[in-house]
């Protein structure tokens, strides 16, 4: 290298560029009251506290006889049937030395402490005696009131991103509206003569050098899964004026601008340009492989919307695979930060690599595996970022560190690809 050439600069950690992300993200201050129904993927704008207790009262684990424990102390023991007890209807009170037919989920009578299940009992007389074969413990087969949640306890929080489970919960307290956090508008779009939209044009049609746009698909679907308003701008031509108008356009109406492809040092585009014109743009050099270049910055709006000058600016790497796992680490929590997650990384599981990996990298890689009938973690044979059959065959990324390299049986740090979810 001449003497007199400028040095390129460190690449710069995957950690530290997910500081400075996130450093920018201020969370938005919409929010909306949504239908219960509505709510799965958004995140929590309010702690949600139960006003009360779940179950509401004892009730059966199981489908069978309600009896005092005390009053079975033998196996073989022939209690009367007094009464049967369906799920949503009150018995009366058990009488010493009786059973009640019970079925689950309805409530144990007064005077009954334990549940034997109809397995263990066998019904005589049509049903109107039953002799127990296994005495119960007290307790037994009974759900305690309150066991799930009790009255006052807050049972999600702020800041929670909801999911199915915890839509469930907040739907057994009674709740069908819930306040969650309002939806970032996210524009889209893709820069590049070479990119062709599927249905366009067929295979044999293609022109040579030209590719179908994978990135917008995937790119989209994934803001989706994050709760994100998208609005798909297309293909912008490659024209400046084109760009800016694009650009500007978006800025006013959206809180994120995404693009992918054009962002790679000395590449010539309009994108680059366009966003330091409107507003400004760092590249960075990550050190992460797949991935490496990246961009972020932002546009002025026209006008200012809600107390905001600016429109977020990211720009992705334009291999479908590097597009890819960059969204993942460093999009994805930047959109959780702007809706208000408490929660934006994801966590990693010490699992067995069952192949080898010679060659250490510079670079931090996120290797794609997936777990096989073992137990550990097989890899897929072509690790290119231009290889998007690689993120979809695999289950997870294996996060290898910088100068690292993998013997087989070695445990390696695995992030399912559910934790992107």
């Amino acid at each position: 290298m001449p003497a007199d050439s400028p040095r390129r600069p460190p690449l710069m950690p995957l950690d530290e560029a997910l500081e400075r992300v996130l450093a920018q993200a201020t969370p938005l201050s919409g929010r909306e009251l949504v239908d219960t129904f509505e709510a799965d993927g958004r995140v929590l704008m309010e702690d949600v506290v139960s006003g009360l207790q779940v179950p509401p009262q004892d009730n059966s684990a199981m489908d069978g006889y309600a009896v005092r424990a005390a009053d079975v102390t033998s196996s073989g023991a022939v209690l009367p049937v007094t009464q049967r007890i369906a799920a949503g209807h009150a018995g009366a009170p058990l009488l010493a030395g009786s059973a009640a037919r019970i079925f689950t989920g309805a409530p144990i009578p007064a005077g009954a402490d334990a549940v034997v299940m109809q397995e263990d009992a066998e019904a005589l007389d049509d049903g109107a005696r039953v002799r127990i074969h296994a005495p119960p413990a007290k307790g037994q087969w009974v759900r305690s009131a309150g066991e799930d949640v009790t009255r006052g306890a807050v049972i999600l929080k702020r800041g929670e991103r909801l999911r199915a489970a915890s839509i469930g919960l907040a739907a057994g307290i009674g709740r069908d509206r819930l306040q969650v956090s309002a939806r970032p508008r996210v524009a889209l779009f893709s820069t590049g003569d070479e990119l062709v939209m599927p249905g366009e044009t067929p295979p044999e049609l293609m022109k040579p050098g030209a590719i179908y746009n994978s990135n917008r698909y995937f790119l989209r679907a994934l803001l989706r899964q994050l709760g994100c308003a998208v609005t798909d701008l297309g293909i912008v031509p490659d024209q400046r004026s084109a760009t800016l108008s694009a650009l500007q356009s978006a800025a006013d109406q959206h809180d994120l601008i995404l693009t992918s492809g054009g962002v790679s040092v000395g590449e010539e585009d309009h994108i680059k340009p366009s966003v330091e014109e409107l507003g400004a743009l760092d590249l960075w050099q990550i050190g992460m492989k797949p991935g490496k270049p990246f961009a972020y910055g932002h546009v002025k709006r026209s006008d200012a919307i809600a107390g905001a000058d600016r429109t977020h600016f990211v720009g992705l790497p334009g291999n479908p695979v590097s597009s890819f796992v960059t969204f993942l680490m460093l999009v994805r929590p930047f959109l959780l930060k702007l809706q208000g997650a408490s929660e934006v990384g994801v966590a990693s599981v010490a699992v067995r690599a069952d192949f080898d990996w010679p060659k250490a990298d510079k670079r931090r890689e996120f290797l794609r595996a997936r777990r096989n009938a073992d137990g550990g973690l097989d890899l897929y044979p072509n690790q290119s970022s231009g290889v998007l059959t690689s993120a979809h065959w695999a289950d997870g990324l294996v996060d290898n560190p910088a100068g690292a390299t993998i013997a087989k049986g070695q445990l390696v740090r695995f992030i399912p690809m559910a934790e992107f979810q």
